[in-house]
Protein backbone atom coordinates (compact mmCIF):
# COMPACT_ATOMS: atom_id res chain seq x y z
CA UNK A 1 0.00 0.00 0.00
CA UNK A 2 1.27 3.48 -0.85
CA UNK A 3 2.12 5.86 1.95
CA UNK A 4 0.94 9.44 1.63
CA UNK A 5 3.27 12.30 2.64
CA UNK A 6 2.28 14.49 5.58
CA UNK A 7 4.17 17.13 7.52
CA UNK A 8 4.67 16.86 11.27
CA UNK A 9 2.29 19.82 11.67
CA UNK A 10 -0.39 17.98 9.67
CA UNK A 11 0.08 14.83 11.74
CA UNK A 12 -0.20 16.80 15.00
CA UNK A 13 -3.36 18.48 13.77
CA UNK A 14 -4.99 15.14 12.89
CA UNK A 15 -3.94 13.59 16.20
CA UNK A 16 -5.38 16.58 18.06
CA UNK A 17 -8.69 16.24 16.21
CA UNK A 18 -8.75 12.48 16.87
CA UNK A 19 -8.12 13.05 20.57
CA UNK A 20 -10.94 15.63 20.75
CA UNK A 21 -13.35 13.32 18.93
CA UNK A 22 -12.58 10.38 21.21
CA UNK A 23 -12.32 12.16 24.56
CA UNK A 24 -14.81 15.03 24.23
CA UNK A 25 -17.24 14.67 21.33
CA UNK A 26 -17.92 10.92 21.55
CA UNK A 27 -18.80 10.96 25.31
CA UNK A 28 -20.94 14.10 24.85
CA UNK A 29 -22.99 12.47 22.08
CA UNK A 30 -23.31 9.20 24.00
CA UNK A 31 -24.70 11.18 26.92
CA UNK A 32 -27.12 13.04 24.61
CA UNK A 33 -28.39 9.71 23.22
CA UNK A 34 -28.94 8.34 26.72
CA UNK A 35 -30.79 11.51 27.72
CA UNK A 36 -32.97 11.41 24.59
CA UNK A 37 -33.80 7.73 25.24
CA UNK A 38 -35.03 8.68 28.70
CA UNK A 39 -37.71 10.86 27.08
CA UNK A 40 -39.55 7.80 25.83
CA UNK A 41 -40.84 7.13 22.29
CA UNK A 42 -37.80 7.06 19.99
CA UNK A 43 -39.75 7.10 16.72
CA UNK A 44 -40.69 10.76 17.02
CA UNK A 45 -37.82 11.90 19.20
CA UNK A 46 -35.89 14.49 17.15
CA UNK A 47 -33.13 14.86 19.75
CA UNK A 48 -32.47 11.12 19.65
CA UNK A 49 -32.26 11.02 15.85
CA UNK A 50 -30.02 14.11 15.73
CA UNK A 51 -27.69 12.64 18.36
CA UNK A 52 -27.51 9.31 16.52
CA UNK A 53 -26.69 11.12 13.28
CA UNK A 54 -23.96 13.09 15.03
CA UNK A 55 -22.62 9.88 16.59
CA UNK A 56 -22.45 8.29 13.15
CA UNK A 57 -20.52 11.30 11.80
CA UNK A 58 -18.06 11.22 14.72
CA UNK A 59 -17.42 7.48 14.41
CA UNK A 60 -16.91 7.83 10.65
CA UNK A 61 -14.47 10.71 11.12
CA UNK A 62 -12.53 8.74 13.76
CA UNK A 63 -12.14 5.82 11.33
CA UNK A 64 -11.14 8.20 8.54
CA UNK A 65 -8.44 9.92 10.63
CA UNK A 66 -7.09 6.62 11.95
CA UNK A 67 -6.83 5.36 8.36
CA UNK A 68 -5.05 8.50 7.21
CA UNK A 69 -2.56 8.32 10.07
CA UNK A 70 -1.92 4.62 9.42
CA UNK A 71 -1.24 5.27 5.73
CA UNK A 72 0.84 8.42 6.14
CA UNK A 73 4.54 8.96 5.84
CA UNK A 74 5.31 11.80 8.23
CA UNK A 75 8.13 13.99 6.98
CA UNK A 76 9.87 16.44 9.29
CA UNK A 77 10.95 19.11 6.82
CA UNK A 78 13.21 20.75 9.42
CA UNK A 79 15.49 17.69 9.18
CA UNK A 80 15.80 17.81 5.39
CA UNK A 81 18.75 19.42 3.66
CA UNK A 82 17.92 22.53 1.65
CA UNK A 83 19.48 21.81 -1.73
CA UNK A 84 17.71 24.69 -3.48
CA UNK A 85 15.39 22.25 -5.25
CA UNK A 86 11.67 22.17 -4.59
CA UNK A 87 10.67 19.14 -2.52
CA UNK A 88 7.75 18.18 -0.32
CA UNK A 89 7.50 20.74 2.50
CA UNK A 90 9.25 23.52 0.57
CA UNK A 91 8.03 27.09 0.75
CA UNK A 92 8.37 28.73 -2.64
CA UNK A 93 8.16 32.29 -3.88
CA UNK A 94 6.89 32.48 -7.46
CA UNK A 95 6.49 35.38 -9.83
CA UNK A 96 3.51 35.09 -12.18
CA UNK A 97 5.04 36.10 -15.52
CA UNK A 98 1.68 37.31 -16.88
CA UNK A 99 0.70 39.60 -14.01
CA UNK A 100 4.14 40.11 -12.37
CA UNK A 101 2.45 39.19 -9.06
CA UNK A 102 4.55 37.51 -6.36
CA UNK A 103 3.00 34.36 -4.84
CA UNK A 104 4.16 32.26 -1.89
CA UNK A 105 3.11 28.65 -1.39
CA UNK A 106 4.10 25.79 0.87
CA UNK A 107 3.81 22.26 -0.51
CA UNK A 108 2.04 19.97 1.98
CA UNK A 109 0.04 16.73 2.11
CA UNK A 110 -3.46 16.35 0.68
CA UNK A 111 -5.23 16.76 4.04
CA UNK A 112 -3.22 19.83 4.99
CA UNK A 113 -3.90 21.86 1.86
CA UNK A 114 -5.61 25.20 2.41
CA UNK A 115 -5.35 27.78 -0.37
CA UNK A 116 -6.40 30.62 1.97
CA UNK A 117 -3.28 29.88 4.04
CA UNK A 118 -1.12 29.37 0.89
CA UNK A 119 -0.76 25.64 1.61
CA UNK A 120 -1.01 23.64 -1.61
CA UNK A 121 -1.32 19.89 -1.97
CA UNK A 122 1.67 17.95 -3.27
CA UNK A 123 -0.76 16.50 -5.84
CA UNK A 124 -1.92 19.87 -7.20
CA UNK A 125 -0.91 20.88 -10.73
CA UNK A 126 1.30 23.72 -9.51
CA UNK A 127 3.12 21.55 -6.93
CA UNK A 128 3.66 18.75 -9.44
CA UNK A 129 5.18 21.28 -11.85
CA UNK A 130 7.45 22.72 -9.14
CA UNK A 131 8.86 19.50 -7.61
CA UNK A 132 12.52 19.11 -8.56
CA UNK A 133 12.90 22.64 -9.95
CA UNK A 134 15.49 25.17 -8.74
CA UNK A 135 15.55 28.89 -8.06
CA UNK A 136 15.62 30.95 -11.26
CA UNK A 137 13.83 28.37 -13.39
CA UNK A 138 10.66 29.19 -15.31
CA UNK A 139 7.92 26.69 -14.59
CA UNK A 140 4.94 26.04 -16.86
CA UNK A 141 1.87 24.89 -14.94
CA UNK A 142 -0.81 22.97 -16.83
CA UNK A 143 -3.91 23.87 -14.83
CA UNK A 144 -7.59 23.40 -15.67
CA UNK A 145 -7.78 27.12 -16.55
CA UNK A 146 -4.92 26.83 -19.05
CA UNK A 147 -1.14 27.14 -18.99
CA UNK A 148 0.52 29.61 -16.62
CA UNK A 149 4.19 30.52 -16.40
CA UNK A 150 5.95 31.29 -13.14
CA UNK A 151 9.54 32.14 -12.31
CA UNK A 152 10.77 30.33 -9.23
CA UNK A 153 12.40 33.11 -7.19
CA UNK A 154 13.06 31.44 -3.83
CA UNK A 155 12.99 27.95 -2.31
CA UNK A 156 13.24 27.40 1.42
CA UNK A 157 12.47 24.75 4.04
CA UNK A 158 10.83 26.24 7.11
Amino acid sequence: MNKFPMTTVGEASLREELDRLKKTDRPRVTEAIAEARAHGDLKENAEYHAAREQQSFIEGRILEIEGKLANSQVIDVTKLENTGKVIFGSTVDLRDLDSDKLLTYRIVGEDEANVKENLISVGSPIARALIGKEEGEVVVVHAPGGEREYELEKVQLV
